[in-house]
């Protein structure tokens, strides 16, 4: 039988391979002291380090997708308040083809038509909204 650098016996009629893992065994016994825990801490930092870095790096992705959804809300704020003047515009036209009042009330109110044989009085409203000074 050959010794091993651990100190162990092995028989002679095992493979290289064998000697290699037997050896190995061997070795997992020894204690690393600081080192093994300055390992586990390096790794813990490295992997917190990279969490970091991830976050870091997405924090402008996701500030943007903010802004954008903000300027979609406004979007569909000002969509919404055009589809409504476009109903109003639509009823307006459908009642100006299907009612002649309604065209003689327009007539009459903005462009200051009258029938024959009657007076219009306009009414003019005061320029300023200021009260009078005393």
């Amino acid at each position: 039988m050959a010794n091993c650098k651990a100190g162990k016996k092995w028989p002679n009629n095992y493979s290289l391979g064998a000697a290699i893992v037997f050896e190995l065994s061997a070795m997992s016994d020894v204690n690393l002291g600081i080192w093994d825990k300055l390992t586990k801490v390096v790794l813990f930092l490295l992997v917190v380090a990279i969490i970091l870095l991830v976050v870091v790096w997405y924090i402008p992705l996701i500030q943007q997708n903010e802004r954008m959804r903000k300027e979609i809300l406004r979007k569909d704020g000002q969509v919404a308040l055009e589809v409504e003047t476009q109903k109003q515009m639509i009823t307006s036209v459908d009642t100006f083809r299907s009612d002649p009042k309604a065209v003689e009330r327009l007539a009459r109110e903005k462009f200051g038509y009258a029938k024959p044989g009657e007076t219009v009085i306009r009414f003019e409203e005061n320029p300023t909204n200021t009260a009078p000074t005393r």
